[in-house]
């Protein structure tokens, strides 16, 4: 693994995003069970072989269903979006670099991981993987730099658009390719939620 502070990179921390509200899947992504254990503990076990430090995005009502070993970050609510909750941690440490992860990737594993952070390049904005066939920035499987997170503070306060992706695709953002473009599949739907079983069933 690469030991980014021999790069003179930014320090690492995890976050898996973890406070939305679920509202197509009808209950809360974030402990779906589709390894053994909630699909948040899940990646933030994930993270936490490879970051400094790791944490859970949550909403304040979360917090007391929040296992009492994992690190959380709560929502400052400054922000609409997704952006809500990665920049509440970059509030947190401004002058470290985060690894995201939405709670709705169950196919996604450590060999993905792996290769976002070994081939992260801190001179761009952020690292983000993207599927072969879309060639777009997954922002919430991505390394986002502090001062691509400085920058998008700017951009939302001049922007009408909070998508992340948005954001990446205009300010430009290293892209990373994982092996079979189904390890990003978001699973937003009980229709999703059953087809990725499935496919984790049958490896």
């Amino acid at each position: 693994m690469k030991n980014t502070e021999s790069f003179g990179e930014p320090k690492l921390y995890g976050l898996v995003l973890s406070g939305g509200k679920s509202t197509r899947m009808g209950q809360d992504k974030n402990v779906l069970d589709y390894h053994g254990l909630p699909q948040q503990e899940y990646l933030y076990d994930l993270l936490e072989r490879v970051c400094g430090k790791t944490y859970l995005s949550i909403r304040s009502d979360q917090h007391l269903k929040t296992p009492e070993h994992l690190n959380t970050i709560l929502d400052q609510n400054e922000y609409r979006g997704p952006f809500n909750g990665i920049l509440s941690a970059h509030k947190a440490f401004p002058d470290v670099a985060w690894l995201i992860l939405a709670c709705d990737l169950p196919l996604l594993g450590m060999e993905v991981i792996a290769q976002l952070v070994n081939e992260r390049d801190s001179d761009h904005l952020a690292t983000a993987m993207a599927t072969k066939v879309s060639g777009l920035p997954e922002p919430l499987v991505a390394i986002w730099e502090p001062k691509g997170l400085k920058k998008a503070i700017n951009y939302l306060k001049e922007s009408d658009s909070t998508c992340p992706r948005k954001f990446l695709i205009r300010s430009g953002c290293k892209l990373v390719y994982p092996e079979k473009d189904e390890t990003l599949l978001n699973a937003n739907s009980q229709e999703d939620f059953k087809e990725a079983l499935s496919k984790i069933r049958s490896t």
